[in-house]
């Protein structure tokens, strides 16, 4: 099994010095996940994260991750979509661990690389549609094929979904259309794709827990304590241009450009407060208008294979450029108001929200990155490959806000990142490895600095083994994450100041498998103890990160029936676990 996502070539999982997790298109169809995060929930180490209501792709990795934070990647490249789980996705490939030697800004958890479908020269054709208990469904289509003899061939993905949202109201509604070219010459291959979305979800930030008790309120499951006018309604675009060209056996070069943009609105009736003894809750009517966010990205590179006496070099030199640009138009805060009781809720009370924020309104983070890297992997004969990189970026962001627009942070510096590796193949299907990677990220904010804030910095150190053979993929692996410079916030008078003095660290275990058990039956499980540590923080020194069970587990299996009636017939079931875990406050 292969995958490019942890160094950026075609390379054996098995020989990759980094725990790397492919999520297969047979997994995806087996299970039919809605979103991201189930689509990958049963990858080790991997977890929800912070979803903005359930409005945006958030994941977390070994402890680190939220929403909008440069991890979700597009065929390699920088996605700003909400929703990056779309009709268009072939497979997915989850990089745990530092990866800012080849991708830039990160925090140290890792990557999430969507791998799209691209357009074949074997005339394929499919129509589908799914329903769901809840009432509604959808329908897609996918059709590829050749044009002509030349080596031209399209795929053309369209898909509408309407379905009605598991709580007591909202609903889901989402149309993708994607149209591709492809030209595969004997040497070159030139392919550009495009896909637009247009969506409108609830925006839910769930139940609320009491804290006389530290529980959930004690109401049904499915009760909203929101308003029907909770929605965030968009449209995203993504267009990927590529270019391949082998010079003969040994070099190629890589040319591509990646664009991808959304744009947004949302409203919400946002639960403050409540009085626990007579189920009064305090709200505020909050929105968001004109919001958008757009990523360039543009990479080149040249791979090339030589060698120095016995022993072969491959080596991957390249340069990238990326912009993202996050602006928030109209920031709406109406006054707070006790008008609702969770024990007996009276929707339609609560006033749409309209005035504006001139304060918080016009919010902006602009990003800017120029980078050149070099990465040799070395096989020292046939048990040993060691591999090295190192990355230089160039970076300035700029953040601020309000009416007139006042500037939070104006930061330009740069980055030197290595990453270094070792991989001993045992057998030919089995490795033991380590690595060491480091990540960065540039320090801003919207609120008022305190001092220089230098970029976060990650260093991790992992140990694991991996087997692979024509049935069965498993990983074992220790990791230890150190994560300094983190922002504090802290009242400044009236206002928020924000400050660099924190330090985090994430260490465990993570063991994963999947594959055939035999002709019928197919398995994928996982476990991760992810033990997280607030080390320097003036309030929450000694707890845990915001969100991060130290347990979590997964066990699907599927059974293969073979051809039954009209078609092959697979069932399957799953189920996975996550332990209890904390809140900013320790709790």
């Amino acid at each position: 099994r292969r995958a490019s996502v942890a160094t950026r070539t075609d390379a054996r999982l098995v020989e990759t010095p980094q725990s790397v997790n492919v999520v297969t298109n047979r997994v995806i169809e087996d299970r039919a996940p809605a979103s991201l995060d189930e689509a990958i929930n049963a990858v080790s180490g991997v977890k929800q994260g912070n979803t903005l209501g359930g409005t945006q792709d958030a994941i977390q990795k070994r402890g680190f991750g939220t929403n909008r934070d440069n991890s979700i990647m597009r065929d390699g490249m920088q996605s700003v979509q909400a929703r990056n789980f779309t009709p268009t996705t072939e497979r997915i490939e989850v990089l745990k661990g530092p990866a800012s030697m080849l991708y830039g800004v990160q925090d140290p958890g890792g990557i999430i690389n969507v791998v799209t479908k691209k357009p074949q020269l074997t005339s394929a054709h499919s129509i589908s549609a799914f329903g769901t208990s809840f009432g509604g469904g959808g329908e897609q289509i996918d059709s590829t094929g050749p044009l002509g003899d030349s080596g031209l061939a399209y795929r053309f993905i369209a898909d509408k979904q309407n379905y009605d949202y598991w709580r007591n109201f909202g609903s889901i509604d989402q149309s993708v259309i994607a149209p591709s070219l492809a030209w595969y010459g004997d040497d070159t291959t030139v392919s550009a794709a495009y896909e637009h979305m247009e969506y409108s979800v609830p925006f839910d930030r769930g139940t609320q827990i009491n804290p006389r008790t530290g529980k959930v309120l004690d109401i049904p499951r499915n009760r909203r304590l929101d308003e029907p006018f909770n929605v965030t309604t968009g449209r995203s675009d993504a267009l990927d241009l590529r270019m391949e060209h082998r010079f003969n056996d040994t070099w190629s070069i890589r040319t591509g450009y990646g664009y991808s943009r959304n744009y947004y609105n949302d409203y919400q009736s946002r639960y403050m407060s409540a009085n626990y003894t007579t189920g009064v809750v305090t709200r505020r009517g909050d929105a968001t208008r004109d919001a958008v966010q757009v990523a360039h990205t543009a990479t080149v590179n040249t791979l090339g294979k030589l060698y120095w006496g016995d022993t072969l070099h491959e080596v991957l030199i390249g340069a990238d450029y990326m912009k993202n640009e996050r602006d928030l138009g109209d920031l709406i805060r109406n006054t707070q108001r006790a008008d609702f009781n969770y024990n007996s809720p009276v929707y339609g009370n609560a006033a749409l929200p309209s005035t504006v924020s001139a304060a918080n309104s016009d919010q902006s983070d602009h990003l800017r990155t120029h980078a050149f890297f070099v990465q040799d992997s070395i096989h020292l004969g046939e048990k040993w490959i060691l591999q090295g990189g190192l990355r230089y970026d160039a970076f300035d962001e700029i953040t601020g806000k309000g009416r007139p627009f006042v500037v939070g942070a104006d930061v330009k510096d740069s980055k030197v990142v290595p990453r270094v590796g070792l991989v001993y193949m045992l057998r030919p299907d089995w490795s033991l490895y380590t690595s060491y990677t480091e990540s960065f990220r540039p320090n801003t904010s919207i609120a008022t600095p305190i001092g220089d804030l230098p970029p976060e910095e990650g260093k991790a150190y992992e140990f694991g083994t991996k087997f692979e053979n024509d049935s069965i993929t498993a990983t074992v692996a220790l990791f230890n994450i150190n994560k300094k410079n983190v922002q504090t916030s802290e009242t400044c008078g009236t206002e928020t100041c924000t400050r660099v003095s924190g330090e985090v660290r994430s260490r465990g275990l993570e063991a994963d498998v999947t594959g055939k058990i035999n002709e019928y039956w197919s398995v994928t499980g996982s476990y991760a103890y992810t033990d997280t540590e607030v080390l320097k923080d003036p309030i929450l020194e000694g707890q845990p990160l915001d969100g991060v069970s130290k347990h979590t587990a997964a066990l699907y299996l599927t059974r293969d029936f073979g051809h039954v009636g009209i078609g092959d017939l697979r069932a399957g079931a799953g189920a996975r676990y996550a332990s209890r875990w904390g809140v900013n406050d320790g709790t």
